[in-house]
């Protein structure tokens, strides 16, 4: 790389090529660098580069040119070009703010590709992945221990190869023992070791962590997720069409699954060029808004719950009924709404419905103020998270996490803006995105706060300025080995969604990305130097959820001593905040 590298560069724009100061950057400073450029949309473009070139490509881009790396994932195109690929997909938020895709070509052969992650750590679970469902050596990745797969998965079987298994195939299990190796990088063996799980979280599975303290200081954590892995990417790839699937995507998560439906509706829309009108795209934000609104009003009565003010959470919740409510006016039902067609949405609004849905909203704003007024004149809101769970900003700026986190750490980093030109009609409604820069638990809440009330500005704006016109692009041409991003900012931050049309109108690849898979490698620098009792505040401000079988295992090395207790023990533990050591 030569030393002027860190430079920006600028080059001429050009008409429908949002971006292309990128592409002729890497060209510039990288000569040959670039085998094949292919543009999606006018702000998307994929470039496939000498696996030589990848290591320098990507730190250009993610740290000299303001790239922020939202997805890694794999492909097997033995059939279309006799290589496996590997993708690595960039929010370019610098002066230009567009998208591109790395790509590079892995030898069938060899299967092997070079690791970005010792450059660009947030490439760590996503290279781990491949890994897994691949069969990929990343050459030089730091942590090579599985992910996704679990520890009875035979070594040689990979689920996402186009040859590997049917989608209902489950292999006969190798070992009854748990093998996998929970890694204490910054302790010794004379740590205690406090699991926590499982844990359900609602980017689609629960998972096991482990804190390495000393006394109640936490030292060190580690966590393992994808203990219930639900195989969507495979089933959507050979089950069924791609239609269908946007009825699969709003199932993925039990809060924010229409923003997944979205995102996904997105990929096909943009790589097909469908046009939606722009009735339906207000829609969909308007209900992008609604799923913000209950999902942020959870956290926040759970933030409630955790520093003990158990009044606060009730009245939350009791808040949070009336965004449930609004919901189902406006949809039909309180959650998993259905809405989305590829081209646009399955159902309209009515006036009356728009009407009762203002009033709702004026209502809920009220009611919510008033709350938050009580919330933060309460000491212990200040008391037990001021300070608590700081997300350093280089830490932020290395593992690229998204939403309230990252706004929350001083990046004001949301697709609503720094792309909402395409995405839904963001573009053409009023919103301004909350920046907090302390990067604590406190910060956390206040951002998620002030975005309830961003979102019922634009709910309320939405409904109010309804264009006029059809709510469906119907008639458009389906064509294989098309593909694109779509992208939603989720209550807990950007949903990522890549899609490769195939043959017979079913998906060749379907990658969903959802917000907590970006934010869950940074948990433990947030864990590190902060207390057990701490620790359920701090899982809690990535906005994950629980499930009600959740149990807690204290093991104290040094006595040979363990006690079970079940989940909630901890939890109240957090609550009273004892002074006295958390004894076995």
């Amino acid at each position: 790389m030569t030393n002027n590298t860190s430079q920006q560069f600028h080059s001429q724009p050009q008409a429908g090529r949002i971006g292309k100061n990128y592409v002729d950057g890497v060209n510039h400073f990288f000569p040959s660098a670039i085998i094949d450029e292919e543009w999606q949309t006018e702000n998307q473009v994929t470039i496939t580069v000498k696996m030589t070139s990848l290591v320098e490509v990507m730190k250009w881009l993610y740290y000299d040119q303001g790239g922020w790396l939202t997805v890694t994932f794999g492909n097997d195109e033995r059939s279309l070009n006799g290589h496996f690929a590997v993708y690595h997909a960039l929010s370019m938020e610098g002066e230009v703010k567009s998208w591109v895709t790395v790509k590079v070509l892995v030898d069938a052969i060899s299967q092997e590709f070079i690791s970005i992650t010792p450059t660009i750590p947030a490439a760590v679970w996503g290279e781990r992945e491949i890994r897994d469902m691949y069969g990929l050596h990343p050459v030089g990745l730091p942590d090579e221990r599985r992910l996704v797969l679990p520890d009875d998965w035979p070594e040689n079987l990979h689920p996402l190869r186009k040859d590997a298994m049917d989608y209902r195939q489950r292999p006969q299990p190798t070992t009854e023992t748990e093998t996998y190796q929970f890694d204490n990088q910054l302790g010794d063996d004379s740590n205690r070791i406090v699991p926590v799980g499982p844990l359900h979280i609602t980017s689609d599975e629960p998972g096991h962590f482990r804190l390495f303290v000393d006394g109640e200081d936490i030292v060190d954590a580690d966590y393992r997720m994808f203990y219930v892995h639900r195989g969507m990417e495979k089933l959507a790839e050979t089950r069924m069409g791609y239609h269908e699937v946007a009825q699969l995507t709003d199932r993925v998560c039990g809060i924010c699954g229409f923003t997944h439906s979205v995102g996904y509706s997105n990929t096909i829309e943009n790589a097909l060029s469908v046009d939606v009108p722009f009735r339906a795209k207000m829609i969909r934000t308007v209900l992008l808004e609604v799923e913000r609104l209950h999902s942020h009003m959870l956290n926040i009565g759970l933030s409630s719950h955790f520093v003990g003010f158990d009044s606060g959470f009730m009245q939350f919740f009791r808040v949070r009924e009336k965004t449930m409510e609004l919901a189902e006016l406006l949809t039909g039902a309180r959650k998993t709404y259905g809405m989305n067609l590829i081209g646009g949405v399955r159902r309209d609004f009515l006036k009356q419905q728009r009407v009762q849905g203002i009033a709702m909203v004026k209502e809920v704003r009220q009611k919510f103020s008033e709350l938050v007024d009580v919330l933060l004149a309460t000491p212990n809101i200040g008391s037990r998270t001021e300070n608590v769970g700081v997300l350093s900003k280089q830490i932020a700026r290395d593992y690229s996490p998204v939403g309230p986190m990252i706004r929350a750490s001083g990046f004001n980093r949301d697709v609503r803006t720094v792309h909402g030109q395409s995405l839904e009609s963001y573009g053409s409604v009023p919103i301004d995105i909350q920046v907090m820069e302390n990067g604590d638990v406190f910060s956390r809440v206040m951002v998620r706060i002030r975005e309830v009330f961003e979102s019922l500005n634009v709910i309320e704006y939405g409904l109010d300025h309804l264009p006029p016109g059809a709510i469906l692009t119907e008639g458009f041409d389906y064509k294989p080995n098309k593909f694109a991003l779509g992208f939603t900012e989720a209550p807990r931050g950007e949903n990522v969604h890549w899609s490769m049309t195939g043959d017979n109108q079913k998906l060749f690849r379907w990658r969903c990305r959802a917000a907590t898979y970006a934010n869950w490698p940074t948990l433990r620098y947030m864990l590190r130097g902060n207390t057990v009792a701490d620790a359920p505040l701090i899982i809690g401000s990535l906005d994950p959820c629980y499930s009600c079988t959740d149990r807690v295992t204290i093991v104290d090395t040094k006595k040979q001593r363990s006690k079970t207790i079940p989940y909630k023990a901890i939890e109240q533990y957090s609550i009273d905040r004892k002074n006295s050591p958390f004894k076995l």
